[in-house]
């Protein structure tokens, strides 16, 4: 391969923190490719109450995953995501519909990470047929993807702004609600879907389990509909996970194949997402993000210098993210022979500016 991209959620702490945990850390590998690296493109600095994350909305960016109708909103992914499950999205607009669990902060709701949720088939199945039905009374209609994905269609919400939940996570969903046409209507219809399921047999199943109720839903992703399918701007890609793996192709949709595999493969260019810092990062676990990030330095870091070194991959980029910055930049197998360019890992630490 000659270049790869390598997309690191995360990797960017929050600047009081940034210092101490690079003290601590120990990537070496990492600190040679950093230290021997040059901006990709300018600096970017993230609206705190952007509606997707940075690294979501560098892949927004990137594929092109942008609807003249939703403009500041979240990736419109549905339709993609639609397919990627296997069904078909007749002419109109469609959402991603995620089950989830909202609970009760000093003062506020908050969303928990929809991964937390743990909802397996059978449980999203009987969840599910209950909403249908409250949808299909509404003039909607709702159809499963798979136990934590559902996919809503209401063509009077075209234009709805959204945000993803990973975005809203540890948040007060309040700020982070849909906003604009249907607005009202969405809050309806969820306050209808709460009210049924705070009865259900199935929450009481759960508490007892020791796992958290399923007692609101997330809409997100909104998107038309069409004939066209966005073309993927790289031949290959690697470990996306969760929605963003609609976005590969099916034999490329799933975990992420050992450094070898990557780097030999026989594309000029490919995307890999290295997402292990992303769970740590949005719940503020900076000793586990510090573990992360050297498991990352002995199964990635190590074996991409090292093919840098022999030739096998002649360049490439580190797209690093996070809460308040995404800074980009690129190493070649010249840049590692100058020599008056010392191992840092200063490229990690940020300055908090006024977002623009």
């Amino acid at each position: 391969m000659k270049h790869l991209d390598i997309l690191l959620p995360f990797a960017l702490p929050p600047a009081a923190a940034a210092k101490a945990l690079l003290r601590e850390c120990q990537a070496p590998a990492l600190a040679i490719l950093l230290g021997k690296s040059s901006p990709a493109s300018p600096e970017r600095s993230i609206d705190p109450f952007a509606r997707a994350l940075a690294h979501e909305a560098w892949l927004q960016r990137r594929f092109d995953l942008r609807d003249a109708d939703w403009t500041e909103s979240s990736p419109a992914i549905a339709c993609l995501l639609m397919q990627a499950c296997g069904l078909a999205a007749q002419p109109g607009t469609w959402f991603v519909l995620q089950p989830a669990h909202i609970h009760i902060a000093r003062d506020h709701l908050v969303l928990t990470e929809l991964r937390q949720l743990e909802l397996g088939e059978v449980q999203s199945r009987q969840l599910f047929e209950s909403a249908a039905l409250l949808c299909e009374e509404d003039g909607k209609t709702l159809l499963y993807g798979d136990s934590r994905t559902w996919f809503l269609r209401a063509d009077d919400w075209q234009g709805l702004r959204t945000a993803t939940p990973e975005a809203a996570s540890g948040r007060n969903v309040d700020i982070w609600m849909p906003k604009g046409p249907g607005e009202k209507a969405w809050r309806k219809l969820q306050n209808e879907m709460q009210m049924q399921w705070f009865a259900h047999p199935l929450n009481d199943e759960r508490e007892a389990a020791g796992l958290p109720s399923v007692n609101s839903l997330w809409l997100w992703g909104g998107a038309q509909a069409t004939a066209a399918v966005t073309a993927t701007p790289y031949p290959r890609t690697f470990g996306l996970s969760y929605w963003m793996a609609a976005l590969a192709r099916i034999e490329d949709r799933c975990a992420a194949p050992p450094p070898a595999e990557v780097i030999h493969a026989p594309e000029e260019r490919a995307l890999l997402l290295l997402d292990g810092l992303l769970e740590p990062g949005l719940t503020d676990e900076w000793g586990v993000w510090l573990e992360r990030m050297e498991l990352l330095e002995r199964e990635w870091f190590v074996p991409l210098l090292a093919a840098l070194r022999n030739g096998s991959l002649q360049s490439l980029t580190l797209i690093l993210t996070g809460q308040e910055k995404l800074r980009e930049v690129s190493v070649s197998r010249a840049a590692l022979k100058k020599f008056w360019r010392s191992p840092s890992l200063t490229q990690l630490v940020t300055v908090p500016t006024t977002p623009t």
